[in-house]
C-alpha cells in the first residue's frame, strides 16, 4: 500500500466502481425498510457553489448511513430548470435558454459526480423536459375542471419596460430589478390555485410534523395567518348597500372615525370617475408597495372620496378615504379606522386632521390625553356606551350579538394566506394548457394534445413574453367547437414545478400518469434537506400539492416530508474598496494578502496588485456579487472531494451557519493524510484478522474500549442527533490514540495487531458516509474483497465498554482536589481509602478533622472537613 495519500486516484477508482456496479440504483423491495432521502434540487446556474456542496453532503451522509443500517435507500437528483435567470443569461449570451440550461446541467452533473454523492442518476429529471411538465399540465387541466384552479383579475407588480409581472422580491425601492423602471400596480387576468381551500388542513397538519424545525412551522403558521375576527357592515349614507370590513379588534368599533379603502376597491374606482384629483392619486398608489411589510414602512397617504357610511351602532356619518396602506388582497379591501388604537390609523389621522377617539383603557391606570401614540393593547372598553367596562372577549361576544340583531355583521375566521397566482408573462416556463375560444371560453387542452410544448429555439430580447408574438405557438383551434382560437401565452410560476418533483422521482419513467404505484412505495420522503429560505413558499406549496395529488388518488398520506433539516449558510470574509460614487468594488480572497493575529483573525488586508489596503468587510454569506465565494472544483482538484466533504461536516453543526476557513480545509486534508499513513504502516506489515475475542493486557483493553466508545458516540451523533461535527471530532481523537498505540507493529503481539486491524476497519466504516472514497480504498487495503459501500454499520461490543477500573473525582468541601482510579465494584471502604490517600487530597485535609466522607457510586467522593 502506497503510504502517500493520492485523492485524485483514489476518488476516481471509487467512483468508477460505484458507476460500473450501479451501486446506488434504487429498486422497490418489500423485504428491506425503505428510506427516501432527498435534498432540494438545484437551479442549473452553471457551476456549483459551496452552499450546494454543504447541502448535498449533509443529505449524502444521511443516505449512506441509512444504507449501512440495512435500509433500501432512494436518493435522487434533478434540476429545477425553468426560471428568469436562464432568460437573462440567454439575452446576454444570445443563445436560447434551453441550450444554456442543458449545457449547465451537463457541467453541474459532472461536478456532483466528482463529489461522490450516492445518487441514483437513472432517476434524474429536469423540470424543463416536456416529459416532466406534460404531467404538470395534465394535473392543471383536472384541477381547472374541478374549480381548484380558476381565473380572475389580480393586482400585480407590472414592469412597463420589460412588459411583465414581477414578484415582490424583484421590486427594489419601487423599481424593476432589471429594467430600473418605476413599477406600477396593474390589474390583469391570472390563473390561481385555490390554496385557501386547504388553509385549515395546511395549518392543522403542522401539528403532526414533530420532526420539522419549530422555526419553520412557526413561519408557516404566521404565513397562513388564521385569525378570529368580525365582519362588520357599514351601510352607505346613500342608502344603497353596505361597505364590508373585517377586523380582529371589534372591541374598538366605537372608536371608528373614518373608513379607508384600497385604491383598487370598487368604491374608490367609482368615486375616481367623478374626480380627476382622486383618479391621479389612485394612479400614484398603484406605483407603491403591494406587501404588508412595504405598506407598514412607506409614508401614509390618502384622499377623501366624498362618500360616507353609517356607523352600525351610533348612526354617525363616517367619511370614506382612499389610503395607500390598505391592501385589496386582504379582508374586504377596506378597514375601519380607529386612530386611537392602531398605529397606521393614528399616523394617518394625525397627518390629515381626522378625529381620534379613545375607547380602550389599560386595566390599571389611565392614558395621557391627548394620546401621543396609539394604544394597541387589549384592555377595558371606555367611551363605548353600553359596552363600557367589558374586556376583549366580553366586548367581542356582546358586539357580535348586537351586529347579528341588526343584520350588520357576524364573527368569522379570516386567513392571511391568499390564493396562489401562478401566471407569469415570461417565456422560459411551463406553458399553461388553456385555449381561449370566443364561443366556448377558456378550454383546457385535451390529454392527447399534451404536452403543450414550449418552443426551445427562441432568444428573448427582454421586451415582454415572446410567446405572445409567436403566431406559430398561440394560433390553434378550439378542441370543443373546432373554430380558430388562441393558446394561452403565460407560463406557470416555477414554484409549481418544484412542488411535486419529489413524487415524480419515485417513478420518473411513468408514461401513463403523473406517478404510478411506485410512489406509494417510496413516499413520504423520510428526510428532506434544504435551506431555511424555503421555509414558506416552496415547503408550503409542496405540502399543498401533495394534498392535491392525494385528492386525485395519485399518492397516499397527507404530508410529503416526514423529517426536515434546514442547513445554515456558508459564510466567508469580504474585501472591498469604496469608489468615489460610493459603490463598493469587491475582491476575491486570492487577490489580497492578509495579516492575521495569533488567533487567526484578520487584522488587515492589502491588494496584491498595488499593495494598497482594502477594507475587510466582515463575515457574510458567500455570493458572486461579493466575490467571496470559493470554487468547489478548485478545492476538489487541490485537496480531493473527501477533504471538501470532511471540512463541510466538521466546521459546524448542519443547522448552523458555517464560516469558511482555509486553515480548516488544510486541517481536514492533514487528518486524511495522517489516517492513510497510519493504515499504510499497518497494512504494509501484513494484514491480519480483526480482533474477535481473547485475552488483552490493560493497554489493549483501554484502546479497544476507546474504539467501541467512539463507535457508540458516532452511531448516535450521525444516526440520531445529526451532529456530524462531533462525530468527526471523536474519530479524529480515536485516530490520534491509534497513532500512539505501541503494540501494533510487526514486533508487537498478535492481539495488538488484531486490535489495530479491528480499529482501522471500524474507523473506515465510521467515515464511510462522510468520506466515502478514502473509506472505499482503506477497506480494500485492509484485505476485504467486498466494497465498503455494501458493508453494514459496525456493532458496538458492549463487553468492550466494561472497565476493570473506574476514575472518580475527589472533592474536599465540594471543591475538586484530585482524581483516583479504583477497581470497578470496589467496596465503599476501599473507595474512601483511595480518595483519602491521594497526595493532592492529603494537602487539603492534613491536620484537619474529617467530619464525614460522602461517596457517590461511580462518580465522586466528597471529603467534608472542619474549616
Amino acid at each position: 500500500m502506497d503510504e502517500h495519500y493520492q485523492p485524485d486516484k483514489i476518488e476516481q477508482e471509487a467512483q468508477r466502481y460505484w458507476e460500473h456496479h450501479r451501486v446506488f440504483k434504487a429498486q422497490e423491495d418489500n423485504v428491506r425498510p425503505k428510506y427516501y432521502c432527498l435534498s432540494m434540487f438545484p437551479y442549473p446556474s452553471g457551476r456549483l457553489h459551496m452552499g450546494h456542496v454543504r447541502n448535498y453532503t449533509i443529505g449524502d451522509v444521511i443516505a449512506r448511513y441509512q444504507r449501512m443500517q440495512g435500509k433500501n435507500v432512494l436518493q435522487p437528483m434533478g434540476w429545477d430548470a425553468f426560471g428568469l435567470p436562464a432568460e437573462n443569461a440567454a439575452m446576454q449570451n444570445k443563445v436560447p435558454p434551453a441550450r444554456w440550461t442543458w449545457d449547465n446541467i451537463a457541467t453541474m452533473r459532472a461536478q456532483l459526480k466528482s463529489l461522490g454523492f450516492a445518487y441514483d442518476w437513472e432517476r434524474e429529471l429536469a423540470t424543463c423536459d416536456p416529459d416532466y411538465y406534460r404531467w404538470e399540465q395534465w394535473l392543471f387541466t383536472r384541477l381547472f375542471k374541478k374549480g381548484v384552479i380558476y381565473k380572475k383579475s389580480g393586482v400585480v407588480n407590472w414592469d412597463p419596460v420589460d412588459q411583465t409581472v414581477l414578484a415582490n422580491e424583484q421590486v427594489i425601492e419601487g423599481r424593476g430589478w432589471r429594467s430600473g423602471a418605476l413599477i406600477e400596480k396593474r390589474e390583469i387576468p391570472m390563473y390561481y390555485f385555490r390554496i385557501t381551500a386547504y388553509a385549515d388542513e395546511l395549518l392543522a397538519g403542522l401539528d403532526h410534523l414533530p420532526h420539522w424545525p419549530e422555526q419553520v412551522k412557526a413561519m408557516q403558521r404566521n404565513w397562513i395567518g388564521k385569525s378570529r375576527g368580525m365582519e362588520v357592515h357599514f351601510p352607505y349614507a346613500s342608502g344603497r348597500g353596505v361597505l364590508k370590513v373585517f377586523t380582529t379588534r371589534p372591541d374598538t368599533l366605537m372608536g371608528v372615525t373614518y373608513v379607508a379603502v384600497a385604491a383598487e376597491h370598487p368604491l374608490a374606482v367609482k368615486a375616481a370617475a367623478k374626480s380627476p384629483e382622486l383618479h391621479a392619486f389612485i394612479e400614484e398608489c398603484k406605483k407603491g408597495g403591494v406587501t404588508e411589510a412595504e405598506l407598514a414602512t412607506q409614508e401614509k397617504k390618502g384622499m377623501a372620496t366624498g362618500e360616507f357610511v353609517i356607523h352600525p351602532f351610533t348612526g354617525e356619518k363616517l367619511p370614506v378615504w382612499v389610503a395607500n396602506y390598505v391592501l385589496m388582497g386582504y379582508g374586504e379591501g377596506a378597514v375601519m379606522a380607529v386612530p386611537a388604537h392602531d398605529e397606521r390609523d393614528f399616523e394617518f389621522a394625525m397627518k390629515y386632521g381626522l378625529p381620534i377617539k379613545q375607547v380602550i383603557r389599560p386595566a390599571e391606570g389611565e392614558l395621557a390625553s391627548p394620546l401621543a401614540a396609539a394604544y394597541t393593547e387589549h384592555g377595558i372598553l371606555c367611551n363605548s356606551g353600553e359596552f363600557d367596562g367589558l374586556d376583549f372577549e366580553g366586548a367581542f361576544n356582546k358586539m357580535e350579538a348586537a351586529l347579528k340583531a341588526k343584520k350588520l355583521g357576524a364573527a368569522r375566521i379570516q386567513f392571511r394566506l391568499r390564493d396562489w397566482g401562478i401566471s407569469r408573462q415570461r417565456y422560459w416556463g411551463c406553458p399553461i394548457p388553456i385555449i381561449h375560444c370566443a364561443d366556448c371560453g377558456d378550454v383546457p387542452a385535451p390529454d392527447d394534445q399534451l404536452p403543450v410544448r414550449l418552443p426551445e429555439d427562441i432568444v428573448p430580447d427582454g421586451s415582454g413574453n415572446p410567446l405572445a408574438r409567436l403566431s406559430g405557438f398561440y394560433e390553434t383551434t378550439c378542441p370543443q367547437c373546432g373554430k380558430p382560437a388562441r393558446r394561452e401565452t403565460d407560463t406557470m410560476d416555477t414554484f409549481v414545478e418544484s412542488s411535486w418533483y419529489y413524487a415524480r422521482y419515485c417513478s420518473p419513467d411513468a408514461a401513463s400518469g403523473m406517478v404510478d404505484e411506485r410512489a406509494r412505495h417510496w413516499l413520504p420522503v423520510d428526510q428532506y434537506v434544504g435551506g431555511i429560505e424555503h421555509a414558506i413558499l416552496h415547503l408550503l406549496y409542496a405540502r399543498f400539492f401533495h394534498k392535491l395529488m392525494r385528492d386525485e388518488g395519485l399518492v397516499a398520506g397527507d404530508e410529503p416530508f416526514t423529517k426536515l433539516l434546514t442547513q445554515g449558510m456558508v459564510l466567508a470574509e469580504t474585501f472591498y474598496r469604496v469608489q468615489a460614487n460610493g459603490k463598493k468594488d469587491y475582491f476575491f480572497p486570492h487577490q489580497v494578502t492578509l495579516e492575521r493575529d495569533a488567533k487567526g483573525r484578520t487584522v488587515s488586508a492589502k491588494l496584491n496588485s498595488d499593495g494598497q489596503p482594502v477594507t475587510v468587510g466582515g463575515i457574510e454569506t458567500m455570493s458572486k456579487s461579493k466575490n467571496n465565494g470559493v470554487d468547489p472544483q478548485q478545492l476538489i482538484e487541490k485537496y480531493g472531494a473527501d477533504t471538501a466533504r470532511l471540512f463541510m461536516m466538521f466546521a459546524a453543526p448542519p443547522e448552523q451557519s458555517l464560516e469558511w476557513s482555509d486553515a480548516g480545509v488544510e486541517g481536514a486534508s492533514r487528518f486524511l493524510k495522517r489516517l492513510w499513513k497510519l493504515a499504510a504502516a499497518h497494512v504494509n506489515q501484513g494484514c491480519v484478522t480483526a480482533f474477535s475475542g481473547g485475552a488483552l493486557n490493560p493497554e489493549q483493553c483501554e484502546l479497544r474500549r476507546a474504539v467501541h466508545r467512539t463507535l457508540a458516540k458516532v452511531s448516535d451523533d450521525i444516526g440520531r442527533r445529526y451532529t456530524f461535527n462531533t462525530a468527526i471530532a471523536a474519530v479524529m481523537e480515536l485516530t490520534n490514540a491509534l497513532g500512539k498505540f505501541a503494540d501494533s507493529s510487526a514486533g508487537g503481539s498478535g492481539a495488538g495487531r488484531a486490535l489495530m486491524q479491528e480499529a482501522l476497519e471500524i474507523v473506515a466504516l465510521m467515515l464511510a458516509p462522510i468520506t466515502p472514497h478514502i473509506s472505499h480504498a482503506l477497506w480494500q487495503a485492509l484485505g476485504h474483497e467486498d466494497a465498503v459501500v455494501n458493508v453494514p454499520w459496525p456493532e458496538v461490543d458492549e463487553s468492550a465498554l466494561i472497565s476493570d477500573t473506574m476514575e472518580l473525582v475527589v472533592q474536599v468541601n465540594g471543591k475538586l482536589r484530585g482524581h483516583v482510579s479504583v477497581a470497578s465494584g470496589a467496596a465503599r471502604e476501599a473507595v474512601e481509602a483511595a480518595a483519602l490517600a491521594d497526595a493532592n487530597v492529603q494537602r487539603y485535609i492534613a491536620g484537619k478533622q474529617i467530619k464525614k466522607v460522602i461517596a457517590v457510586p461511580g462518580k465522586l467522593v466528597n471529603v467534608v472537613v472542619a474549616e
